[in-house]
């Protein structure tokens, strides 16, 4: 597994494991052994998670993951352990939030992760118009200064916020966006911005919610209603680039690629963006550890020229999405109807 240093002291793995598939508010389908998945990813070298304060019962269980892995391995191995949560304000609050939230909120994720100071903390604002999302930021970094939080980074904002953020002083040293090879907006103009500021970049969404899997090679399109609001989501920019015909022509190229390299569909999609500028590192969804093999072969690929003109040669055939990074899924109406914008409200109900 690559390593990558980000700064003196503080060193990721280029595969970050994802937690919101393991949140209560996402699926009830969630591992047998969790904390035993954790220790087999910490283990074969995949020691980055990713959680937020509104998956579900997720910051406690890393939580209890960290300190059972102290007790088995010993505090060396545990502080290769790195955990990037996030900070995600409800829709319903973002016009009334204030300072004292925002540390609340923070106190709570030391609190279930068992640290004295957060590594990262990602803020996602949902909308731009309630306008104290910069004033927001600056608590964020208040808070940072303090020694609450290593470093800070942010989710979903686009080039325009993240230079804003930058320069009123916030010290924005990450962006989790999302980026595949269906959604590739952030090479408009965000990659180059990002790398300027040396900005880390981190990928969700790299097999768009399992789309870019074997199991849609040759399949027919799907009709609503589909499994799970993340297919929803990532059904609708298959559409939106140029249909299902040419989203199984870019399928059968990364097949052929595949076989050639000896593995699957999906290890080539998020490869393919693990290799593309200004990319730190892709994180990738995982219930329980019955892809570690296959997410470990993610860093183990290097994709060769001829692979990458084949899949360059497919994506030409593709309609640009409009709009910066998370820009569709800013309208309520459209792409972002399918998101859920209170789930900490959500998720205190469930577990009152």
């Amino acid at each position: 597994m690559q390593r990558l240093a980000l700064e003196p002291g503080y060193e990721i793995s280029r595969v970050i494991r994802g937690g919101w598939q393991l949140s209560q508010s996402h699926s009830q389908n969630t591992s047998d052994d969790p904390l035993g998945d954790m220790i087999a990813y910490a283990d074969a070298g995949i020691t980055t998670f990713d959680c937020a304060d509104i998956y579900t019962g997720v910051e406690e269980l890393i939580g209890r993951f960290r300190q059972e892995y102290l007790r088995l391995r010993g505090a060396e191995a545990l502080a290769r352990i790195r955990v990037h949560t996030k900070f995600v304000p409800d829709m319903n609050s973002l016009r009334s939030i204030d300072k004292a939230y925002v540390q609340g909120v923070i106190d709570t994720s030391l609190r279930r992760l068992g640290l004295e100071q957060l590594d990262t903390v990602q803020f996602h604002w949902w909308d731009y118009a309630a306008d104290r999302w910069l004033q927001t930021a600056g608590w964020l970094e208040e808070l940072r200064r303090a020694g609450k939080i290593n470093r800070l980074g942010g989710t979903n904002f686009d080039t325009a916020h993240l230079t804003a953020m930058r320069g009123a002083g916030v010290k924005m040293s990450s962006m989790q966006v999302q980026y595949s090879l269906l959604d590739r907006r952030p090479e408009k103009s965000f990659v180059d911005v990002a790398m300027r500021e040396a900005v880390a970049i981190y990928c969700y969404g790299t097999v768009a919610g399992g789309f870019l899997g074997n199991r849609w090679l040759g399949a027919a399109e799907p009709r609503a209603p589909l499994e799970n609001r993340s297919l929803i989501k990532y059904k609708l920019i298959i559409d939106d680039i140029g249909g299902w015909d040419l989203f199984q022509s870019l399928l059968a190229v990364l097949d052929a690629i595949a076989q050639r390299h000896h593995t699957d569909i999906a290890t080539i999609a998020s490869a393919a963006v693990l290799a593309r500028r200004g990319v730190s590192a892709v994180i990738v969804g995982a219930r329980n550890r019955t892809h570690l093999g296959a997410n470990l072969r993610i860093t183990e690929i290097t994709l060769t020229p001829d692979d990458l003109r084949a899949i360059d040669q497919v994506l030409s055939q593709a309609r640009p999405l409009p709009g910066d990074v998370y820009e569709l899924e800013r309208d309520v109406t459209g792409h972002g109807a399918i998101m859920k914008y209170n789930l900490n409200s959500e998720g205190s109900a469930k577990t009152a």
